[in-house]
């Protein structure tokens, strides 16, 4: 049975399925025209996916999945929740854009997937949903072909500690090192479109820069590369601006800090 925390967060995304696709932050009639959403981070990280098999976890309703099947990727996108990937298969077959999709707990993915991928995936606001980074580090290991690669693209955990509800500064509000119980938070709206009338509530997992990627080491991966940004791909602060180049970075008025890194990792 699944974890009451993760219940609740998976009846959220399945409310937030809805709201998202529907949102002009997701623009799906631009992905439906041509349009590819994956970032110049997450590109580069990634590099040349022709030809390669790609597991995409916590992947949403699959935009970002299909995305990399466009690219030339024999893709499969997991999520938990069943109105995400029903969304996510409908738009591949709306689209004629082959992929695979799994629903189930990320914790449970070894009972619903058998074999081995050249490239696991996974990017932007997906660990503070996981309880146990550890076992996640295992799913990477698991589902990664020796020689494969293993890429994240993700908010900072430094970012994280910082006041959401702050209207022009910096304060800290949150802890920065993990603990066993989730933060409850009221969610109004979702992040896509926040004046959605939508309400509910979310649990959340803290965890530190060393936690990811002791994860990663202690399931025999080898970290290849680590980067850290002074901007984000989604607006954290109600504070921050856009810069010519789409990400979010906070005011000159401040000094920068990491708001983002992304990490490569390699199975020997």
């Amino acid at each position: 049975m699944m974890d009451p925390f993760l219940q609740a967060n998976r009846e959220l995304w399945q409310h937030w399925t809805r709201i998202n696709y529907a949102s002009k932050t997701y623009d799906v009639d631009g992905f439906k025209r041509g349009d590819n959403r994956l970032d110049a981070v997450v590109r580069e990280g990634v590099g040349d996916v022709r030809g390669k098999s790609l597991l995409h976890l916590q992947c949403h309703f699959g935009l970002d999945t299909l995305c990399w099947a466009r690219l030339g990727a024999r893709v499969t996108g997991m999520d938990f929740s069943d109105e995400a990937i029903r969304t996510a298969r409908t738009l591949a077959q709306e689209t004629g854009i082959a992929a695979n999709f799994v629903c189930c707990n990320l914790y449970d993915l070894p009972q619903h997937l058998t074999g081995e991928f050249d490239i696991v995936f996974t990017s932007h606001g997906v660990l503070s949903w996981l309880p146990d980074l550890r076992a996640w580090g295992k799913i990477v290991a698991q589902f990664l072909k020796p020689g494969g690669l293993f890429f994240i693209a993700e908010a900072h955990p430094t970012a994280y500690i910082f006041d959401d509800d702050a209207e022009n500064d910096l304060r800290v509000r949150y802890r920065y090192f993990p603990s066993s119980s989730p933060d409850l938070f009221e969610v109004h709206g979702s992040y896509a479109d926040p004046t959605n009338e939508f309400r509910g509530v979310e649990y959340a997992w803290t965890h530190s820069l060393a936690e990811i990627v002791g994860a990663l080491l202690s399931a025999g991966l080898r970290v290849a590369d680590l980067r850290e940004y002074p901007f984000n791909a989604w607006q954290m602060f109600k504070f921050m601006e856009k810069d010519a180049d789409g990400w979010w970075c906070l005011p000159d008025r401040f000094p920068q800090i990491p708001l983002m890194f992304s990490l490569k990792a390699n199975k020997e």
